[in-house]
């Protein structure tokens, strides 16, 4: 196993138990306790880990943009629930948007049987997944590969995006707050949202409860930016008044 691979599967075991265990993880990936000592080292310089004695525990800091394996493979439930939302709401023949969220890519699989979808995104993921699907016109934004990401940001993705209008868009966001509104961990990330929203009919935030009152490094914008919020639970009625007063319609089953 490549120490990148042996890293990733750390990170993923942090993010569900929230803690790990130095010799704990020298049994489990069979090398020496001072070669994971390294990995944690390199995870806390990283931004995703803190070390303390004898282990590590998760950053869960908002504003940390974890690799995208990672955060593929964190809370499936709740993104394939929020996906056959987002799938209920596309119709064949629609023109669409979606980032390069894991989200976005689980609402990509389940919209494989619909027909006649033309599709632009600016995640490599969603491009591979697909490949194959018949009748379908899927665009690709160009750009700079983000690295650990597998999405296409910079000027050329920016531009691409300008030149289109869609029915639909759907975006994540690493938090969502009454005030603040929309927010990311990356500033070029959320300059793709925000555009992709300035170019749709429909403008989709697909967002589980763990996004709700917190607060991430960047605007995307605010909340009369959107047009629908789509969730993994009933929200606390506050949240579910704000969207009221500002129109947006909610959706969580």
């Amino acid at each position: 196993m490549l120490a990148i691979e042996r890293r990733n599967q750390i990170l993923e075991i942090l993010q569900r138990d929230k803690r790990v265990v130095v010799s704990d993880l020298s049994s489990a990936f069979e090398v020496t306790e001072e070669t994971i000592r390294r990995d944690l080292e390199k995870l806390e310089k990283e931004g995703f880990a803190r070390k303390t004695y004898g282990g590590a525990i998760l950053n869960e800091s908002f504003n940390i943009d974890l690799p995208f394996t990672v955060r593929k493979k964190a809370n499936v439930s709740n993104k394939e629930y929020i996906a056959d939302i987002i799938c209920s709401m596309i119709e064949d023949g629609d023109h669409i948007m979606m980032d390069a969220s894991s989200t976005a890519v689980y609402a990509a699989k389940h919209l494989k049987n619909k027909k006649n979808i033309t599709l632009i995104t600016n995640s490599i993921e969603i491009l591979l997944e697909l490949s194959e699907v018949a009748g379908w016109k899927v665009l690709s934004t160009g750009g700079m590969l983000k690295e650990g990401s597998l999405s296409l940001v910079g000027y050329q993705a920016e531009k691409m995006l300008e030149n289109y209008h869609v029915d639909k868009a759907v975006i994540s966001c690493k938090g969502l707050d009454m005030e603040r509104g929309i927010t990311d961990s990356n500033e070029m990330e959320a300059q793709i949202k925000k555009l992709m929203l300035e170019s749709a009919s429909t403008k989709i935030l697909a967002a589980d409860s763990s996004k709700f009152d917190k607060i991430s490094f960047t605007r995307i914008g605010g909340l009369d930016n959107l047009d629908y919020v789509i969730t993994d639970k009933e929200p606390a009625d506050t949240w579910k008044q704000v969207f009221q007063s500002t129109k947006i319609s909610l959706k969580y089953e």
